[in-house]
């Protein structure tokens, strides 16, 4: 019953910056662990940051300091604001939905691709 929709996605130098969005439907956001994740090809799928429904983060090493995630449950969306993007961070970078408790399932969306080259 959850979709989910990203983007924000494209080519940027690096060193730039990008803002990606994920916006969801239904009435479970606010309540919902919201994650980015990325899978570059050739690569298993990463998690990159998360943020549960009170609004506390985690990031994976790699991204510490540079990204930041947020949420805007008004909104029903979670950002992924990265800055200073290095050829690395080149990836489909999907958004997850999990429902709070013993949920059936979680939910992602199709992604979005970043691409950091000069």
């Amino acid at each position: 019953q959850v979709q989910l929709v990203e983007s924000g996605g494209g080519l940027v130098q690096p060193g730039g910056s990008l803002r990606l969005s994920c916006v969801a439907s239904g009435s479970i956001f606010s309540i919902s662990t919201m994650t980015w994740y990325r899978q570059a090809p050739g690569k298993q799928r990463e998690l990159v940051a998360r943020i549960i429904s009170g609004g506390m983060t985690n990031y994976a090493d790699p991204v510490k300091g540079r990204f930041t995630i947020s949420r805007e449950n008004a909104k029903n969306t979670v950002y992924l604001q990265m800055n200073s993007l290095k050829p690395e961070d080149t990836a489909v970078y999907y958004c997850n939905l999990d429902p709070p408790g013993l949920s059936i399932r979680d939910y992602w969306g199709k992604g979005t691709l970043v691409t950091v080259s000069s």
